[in-house]
């Protein structure tokens, strides 16, 4: 691990401090992740769900069909009669606004779902904070991204019983930690970089069993990249039972406790 080079520890705390104020905020967006009330998943038959306007049904052929009569709005207007909605897999998905809801209409492979998201939900209200590590230049490490020839397609399972994701890898990232050798597939990250979802010896102890994500810059032009574990984010997943979130790669374990980064969030909606 890198050593600590005098006079830098508070900057680098303070620039910790404030890169995880504003991951904060993000999280306590009125509609962000912390906002999930309801997780539906859709068939066939058109249904109502408690609480949301109109029937919902997935069509067979890539879509999903909403019956509503004005009480929904979609693209700013008001939903009458059936209109159909067509999800991408793996992306953000179609926006349906009720009152101060929003219903997000996801694809998921084959299926699909709507993910209800409500300012007033449980998670959200009774958020404090993403209680993580102290941060520590230990943590940062030098590493090197060696791409693949071709990116590969990867099967992961996911915190649905049943449902499986298909990221795209693009190569892999090897650094040493604790004095070993470590390599983890790398995949695209959102907005360009490189982001690593992985296993440590802290996953289900004091980090989120599901593992966590880290996101790193782009590699330089000798694919040299620098591996800040104190940056190393829970999924949407830890937050919520309504999320959809994929599982690390089956290699992508670390042997190491690595007790940086955001550990195990509080769950209100679990309370008894």
């Amino acid at each position: 691990m890198t050593s600590t080079v005098p006079g830098t520890a508070a900057m680098f705390a303070q620039d910790w401090a404030v890169w995880h104020a504003d991951r904060e905020e993000q999280l306590a967006a009125p509609h962000g992740w912390l906002s999930l009330t309801a997780l539906h998943w859709l068939d066939g038959t058109a249904r109502a769900y408690e609480g949301l306007p109109g029937t919902w049904r997935a069509s067979g052929d890539g879509g999903v069909e909403l019956a509503a009569d004005g009480d929904a709005v979609l693209d700013g207007a008001p939903v009458t009669g059936t209109v159909r909605l067509e999800p991408v897999d793996g992306q953000p998905g179609v926006l349906v606004t009720v009152g101060e809801r929003k219903i997000e209409v996801i694809r998921r492979t084959d299926s699909y779902a709507l993910r209800v998201r409500h300012p007033q939900a449980i998670t959200r209200t009774a958020f404090t904070g993403a209680p993580a590590f102290p941060a520590d230049e230990r943590w940062v490490v030098k590493g090197r991204f060696e791409p693949y020839a071709e990116p590969q397609r990867l099967t992961v399972g996911a915190v649905v019983d049943g449902l499986q994701h298909f990221p795209t890898a693009v190569g892999v990232v090897r650094f040493t930690l604790d004095g070993a050798e470590h390599a983890l597939v790398a995949f695209p990250g959102k907005g360009g970089g490189l982001s690593l979802h992985f296993h440590d010896a802290t996953s289900g102890q004091s980090t989120y069993g599901g593992g966590r994500t880290l996101r790193l810059d782009d590699p330089d032009a000798d694919g040299r990249v620098t591996v800040d574990f104190n940056r190393t984010l829970n999924l949407p997943c830890a937050f919520t039972a309504h999320a959809t979130c994929p599982l690390p790669p089956a290699g992508n374990r670390l042997t190491a406790a690595v007790e940086a980064g955001e550990r195990t969030p509080p769950r209100p909606d679990l309370a008894p």
